[in-house]
């Protein structure tokens, strides 16, 4: 099945990426917690939503995109529906850092004159990048309007401008920054540790289903 194409990989990838994760919170142990909720367990439930919220993706993209499985069960709806849970799990991702980053505040002392600039550039390109979305990209691209409607998305020219400019992947080099930022301004081991999580495993949602599915609308990357 189409659905499934390097799937394995994407896969393996999350297995890796959140055993490394466990290695290095073990090293010393996690303490704290948040409304009754221990440290570990953040950590657990902000590794756990980036790999649902992908595969979520990889279910409903492909879905639809090879079988139209949204659009025969939801007709017109289907993308409007496939946003709503799209959003929700993305806006989990920092929600659960940010439960993290405060049950475990503290553990990663950085000094003042390293954490206040590393915070600025994480904010700062962070907010180029917001501005340059909603002025250039605009959100049906950015929710994969080109796995429900192809034949429309092929004519639109890709975007080059505002930050985009600087490379076409900005939207996961910089996008994922946001998450960096939470963890240095609780200077939170684990925080850190999950933001680096996503941003890692956010490539493997591009190399194994992003990118071969491109190719198969577009003929390109």
């Amino acid at each position: 099945m189409k659905i499934l194409s390097r799937q394995g990989y994407h896969l393996l990838s999350a297995v890796v990426l959140a055993g490394l994760v466990g290695i290095a919170a073990r090293v010393p142990g996690l303490k704290g917690s948040l409304w009754g909720i221990s440290t570990p367990a953040w950590l657990v439930l902000a590794l756990l939503v980036p790999i649902l919220h992908q595969f979520y993706v990889v279910v409903c993209w492909r879905g639809e995109l090879y079988y139209g499985w949204l659009s025969r069960l939801l007709g017109e709806k289907a993308f409007d529906v496939w946003a709503v849970g799209f959003m929700a799990l993305l806006l989990a991702r920092p929600l659960t850092i940010l439960a993290l980053g405060y049950a475990d505040r503290g553990t990663l002392p950085i000094p003042l004159w390293l954490n206040l600039p590393l915070l600025a550039v994480c904010l700062g390109l962070f907010a180029y990048l917001a501005y340059s979305f909603l002025r250039y990209f605009k959100m049906p691209r950015a929710l994969g309007v080109d796995h429900f409607d192809p034949e429309v998305s092929r004519e639109l020219p890709l975007v080059r401008e505002g930050i985009f400019a600087w490379t076409p992947n900005a939207m996961y080099i910089f996008g994922f920054l946001a998450l960096w930022a939470i963890g240095l301004a609780f200077q939170s081991r684990a925080a850190l540790l999950a933001a680096l999580f996503n941003h890692l495993f956010i490539w493997a949602h591009y190399y194994f289903t992003e990118y071969p599915d491109m190719l198969e609308i577009y003929g390109r990357e």
